[in-house]
């Protein structure tokens, strides 16, 4: 009789009954998932009270998901699984790679913006920055109308989303590159945040004891028909948790040159962007 009879038995009727999917990518990956949830299991015994907190983990994360912010995004965040994910799609020969996590507060549709016009929208206390830089494909030409989404947290380390003191669309702006594929805009200088820590996932980071300060940052989509869209974030070189980020979304490719001007008054970065040849797909928003 096909009846589950031990432990083991129960992955080899789980994969059978999965066996009939049409979609063959979408068995591959189930039959794979549950192959490897079972492993688990079975390598840690997890106790029964132990598979409850899981579950309310799960419900928890989906429940304190908003329009605020996105927990089941910053749970594969800190979990280190969209850094995996972006490493695995993007790397370049020494395993790295020029795309980074979207993260969890990407909002799409922000201002398209004139070259040079400042994102900053309202009264946002900081230090002046000009971004500059040139989008090109893969064999090192310009490319011209390129869109660089570009979006950031204020010096106090918050989305203009999660702050009523910001206005709509703060810190956020899509500029085209020129015909030499150059793009300018004008800014602050972003600061070190935390992640929120007020969900379950804050919970899950205090009892791992691990902070939840991410490195300052500017978050990046560049786009072009006919081209794979990159997601990306650059780093400010002097931060102190370039090591540490809570998410690992730091490689060697990411970390711009943030530097100074006027006695440490202002500050210019210059980064360019690579685009590969493919689709031009977009990911869905995770805060709308």
């Amino acid at each position: 009789m096909n009846i589950v009879t031990t432990p083991d038995s129960v992955l080899r009727m789980a994969t059978a009954a999965m066996s009939r999917t049409p979609d063959e990518r979408l068995r591959t990956v189930m039959e794979a998932l549950t192959r490897h949830l079972h492993a688990f299991v079975q390598e840690v015994r997890l106790g029964e009270d132990e598979f409850e907190q899981a579950l309310e983990f799960i419900v928890a994360i989906g429940q304190a998901t908003g329009e605020k912010k996105n927990e089941v995004v910053l749970a594969a965040d800190l979990l280190g699984v969209s850094t995996l994910v972006a490493l695995l799609n993007n790397q370049d020969p020494q395993g790295e790679s020029p795309a980074a996590l979207l993260g969890p507060f990407w909002r799409a549709h922000a201002p398209l913006c004139r070259a040079g016009e400042s994102i900053a929208r309202c009264d946002t206390p900081g230090v002046p920055l000009e971004v500059t830089g040139v989008v090109r494909d893969t064999q090192g030409r310009p490319l011209a109308g390129a869109i660089v989404d570009a979006w950031q947290a204020s010096p106090a380390g918050l989305y203009e989303n999660q702050d009523p003191q910001q206005d709509d669309m703060n810190l956020r702006g899509r500029f085209e590159t020129d015909a030499e594929g150059r793009f300018h805009f004008r800014t602050v200088r972003p600061a070190g945040y935390p992640v929120p820590t007020d969900g379950p996932c804050g919970q899950l980071l205090r009892a791992q004891q691990r902070h939840p300060n991410r490195p300052a940052h500017l978050h990046f989509m560049v786009s072009k028909p006919r081209h794979k869209v990159l997601i990306t974030q650059v780093f400010a070189d002097d931060d102190e948790n370039l090591e540490s980020d809570p998410v690992f979304g730091v490689t060697r490719r990411l970390i711009g040159r943030f530097e100074a001007q006027r006695d440490g008054q202002a500050a210019t970065l210059q980064h360019d962007f690579v685009l590969e040849p493919g689709e031009m797909k977009f990911p869905r928003p995770p805060i709308p």
